[in-house]
């Protein structure tokens, strides 16, 4: 992902992506990354780079939580690291059945979305 300004990114994931399990920070001179901390095999990341020219779109980062109860938690660490444009966490039935989820914008105005769902939707 991209954002204007890394170091201000850094402050807010760091703040929030633990809360989704993402507890390694592996940053680096160019990159914000962080993972699950899984050693030997390859694991789920989070990464983001400094583009100053960024313009945040519609795209909608989208991220799984197991609960209700996860979502509120990062529901809360948004808030608390200044995330904008909150809204939720609630149930969204427009979506799915049991749709919970919460959306909000990181401080360079990327759209992001954490979410569960009440039961796994199927094909027919």
């Amino acid at each position: 992902m991209r954002v204007r300004d890394r170091a201000r990114a850094q402050q807010f994931f760091s703040k929030v992506l633990p809360t989704l399990g993402f507890t390694r920070d592996q940053s680096g001179d160019e990159w914000g990354a962080f993972d699950t901390g899984v050693e030997g095999k390859p694991t789920e990341f989070f990464g983001f780079t400094e583009d100053a020219n960024h313009r945040p779109n519609e795209t909608r980062f989208a991220l799984w939580a197991d609960t209700p109860k996860e979502v509120d938690q990062v529901a809360r660490a948004v808030r608390e690291a200044g995330g904008k444009n909150i809204e939720g966490p609630q149930i969204w039935p427009e979506y799915s059945p049991g749709y919970y989820a919460l959306f909000f914008e990181d401080p360079d105005g990327n759209k992001l979305e954490v979410c569960c769902r009440g039961s796994a939707i199927v094909a027919d």
